[in-house]
Formats: C-alpha cells, structure tokens, sequence
C-alpha cells in the first residue's frame, strides 16, 4: 500500500506508542517481521541514548510531552532485533482525523559516515595548509 512506497520506515501507533502498523522497510532495516512488530510498544525500537539500557526514549515521555513532539524531528538511536544500534531521526506526526501517531524514522549511518570523512579531510587539508 501507501505506506510501503516510502523510503524510510514509518510506524502507526496508538496514544500508548503500541505499534498498529509498518511499512515494508520498517521490517527490512529493524530485522522483524510485521507480526512480530504488532502490538510491541514503540519505545523498544528508540533511545536517545541518554537512558538506561532497559528504559527507552518514548518511555520516558507522558502523553503530554508525547504531543508536543509531533511534528518535529530529532536525532535519535533505533534499535533492532539483534540489538544493534543506528543513529536516524525520528518524526512524529498526528494522523488526520485520529488518535494515532505516525512515526517516520530516516536511517542516518551513510550520513553519519559522509560527515566523519568531511570533517577528517577538512583536518587534513588544514594540517597541510600549516606546514
């Protein structure tokens, strides 16, 4: 359907962040399956990566501050079936006409990488310009 035409996995959960719905790439880069992600609560698959390792990002918000993060976007840690970690941001969005909150999630590792190789080179081309 719609959902599976994205690039980025998205995620349909209710106000208690248990999981709906997920698009085909959400299983792909997470390593589970769809029925697997039924009725798991959101907050398994994100950190910020301040919290401690049995707590989680979404956890840690009442449903207050739940709504006050949709529609924006932050940096955080997904976490998938194996247990290893990838930065990526997350978006939070109200769907219309509903309780459920859309969850998009954009994996940043190649960006992460492209950044780190930038900044590496832009040292080295500066340690060259000082000799």
């Amino acid at each position: 359907g719609i959902l599976d035409a994205s690039f980025h996995s998205l995620f349909v959960f209710n106000q208690k962040c248990i999981i709906q719905k997920v698009n085909k790439k959400s299983c792909e880069l997470f390593g589970w399956s769809n029925d697997e992600f039924m009725g798991k609560n959101f907050s398994t698959i994100v950190t910020d990566g301040n919290t401690s390792k049995n707590d989680s990002y979404i956890d840690h918000s009442t449903e207050t501050e739940i709504k006050h993060m949709i529609g924006l976007q932050r940096e955080v840690l997904a976490i998938r079936k194996d247990g290893s970690m990838f930065p990526c941001v997350l978006g939070l969005s109200q769907c219309e006409n509903s309780d459920l909150i859309c969850g998009s999630i954009r994996d940043t590792t190649i960006d992460k990488e492209y950044q780190s190789e930038l900044e590496r080179k832009r040292e080295e081309l500066e340690s060259k310009q000082l000799m």
